[in-house]
């Protein structure tokens, strides 16, 4: 469901068995918790739009009577982890001044592209599985005058993760509480910075994390003063393809999709060296050319990359083709004063 907007559907093919696994033992689970009284209730997450259409992200969970938004937007650690999403169910979608009905898809999710025009800023969509409780799902609706848009990663980008290492990656992800996690220095700053170049400017953040953790990762950026954007995450588990799916594909599906959707736009795109974000970025540079304005890439340390990726080579130079700059730092200030010190940023965006 995160296709191109010029892209023809997919053909129809036959699950993959680990799919078709996961399907049927979540067929069992949800009739056992139905019975148990629980019933369908939606997640929402932040979306976006332009003049004409919006994207709407969300989830259908199955819950136990009594459960409130707080209950599972609140959700830290592990427990963000025990939810069961369900397909197939009926969801209203009011957003402007139209309703759309669609259906949940694999694990519960919904991705769907809906004709509507909202003005730009912030607006709402809401969404329901009966009638009789909405749930708001925030959307970002970029101005038609907005000439720069900004994607940035989030793992040992904007917070301290050191995936992809096993156990390390278990605490933060399962056990470790958002207020416990640490900022990387000095990008909230820069992304200010950034911002300040186009007052239209729109911000994305892309991640191969799972879309449970979403919840706690709006609220650890607000808490260290990120601008706000939506969140672009997958789904842990099997896919209709095989038994584990690619955080390279997602991100370079997602990237395709932004450039597509807003061909207005030019982008910074902000990563780390520790998962593929340069090259990932690069071919985003070549494919698009003149689309792509500046990399910006948060350089690990030697011990850092052994812990990521279990080599502590450096990576060489990745654009050496083509007219986009690129910069490289330990950290956001780092970054900062490079793009300082090169003249990318003027005097008035320093303000």
């Amino acid at each position: 469901m995160s296709l191109s907007p010029d892209a023809p559907p997919p053909a129809a093919h036959r699950l993959h068995r680990a799919a078709r696994f996961e399907d049927a033992v979540g067929g069992v689970v949800e009739r056992v918790l139905r019975r148990r009284g629980w019933r369908p209730r939606v997640q929402t997450y932040t979306g976006y739009g332009a003049d004409g259409w919006v994207r709407v992200l969300a989830r259908v969970l199955l819950t136990p009577p009594g459960t409130r938004t707080r209950d599972i937007n609140g959700r830290r650690g592990w427990r963000q982890f025990l939810s069961a999403g369900v397909a197939r169910v009926p969801v209203s979608i009011d957003v402007g001044d139209r309703r759309h009905e669609v259906v949940s898809a694999r694990g519960g999710y919904l991705d769907v592209r809906l004709d509507v025009d909202l003005p730009s800023g912030w607006a709402t969509a809401r969404l329901s599985v009966d009638g009789s409780k909405w749930w708001d799902a925030p959307l970002r609706i970029v101005n038609p005058a907005a000439r720069l848009g900004v994607v940035s990663d989030i793992d040992d980008t904007v917070v301290i993760t050191a995936l992809p290492r096993p156990l390390l990656a278990f605490w933060n992800t399962f056990v470790r509480q958002e207020h416990f996690r640490v900022p990387v220095p000095g990008m909230a700053q820069l992304y200010a910075q950034l911002l300040a170049q186009d007052e239209h400017a729109a911000i994305f953040y892309l991640s191969t994390g799972a879309w449970n953790t979403a919840p706690t990762l709006t609220r650890f950026l607000a808490r260290h003063g990120f601008p706000p954007g939506p969140l672009l995450m997958t789904d842990w588990g099997p896919t209709a393809d095989g038994w584990f799916r690619s955080g390279q594909a997602h991100k370079r599906t997602e990237l395709r999709r932004l450039l597509a959707e807003f061909r207005e736009l030019t982008w910074i795109l902000v990563g780390d060296d520790g998962q593929h974000d340069p090259d990932l970025y690069a071919a985003a540079a070549v494919g698009a050319p003149g689309r792509v304005r500046l990399v910006a890439i948060r350089q690990l340390t030697a011990a850092q990359q052994v812990r990521t990726h279990g080599t502590p080579e450096p990576l060489p130079e990745r654009l050496p083709s083509i007219a986009t700059p690129e910069a490289r730092a330990p950290d956001g200030f780092g970054l900062l004063e490079m793009l300082r010190t090169r003249g990318l940023l003027t005097e008035s965006e320093q303000s």
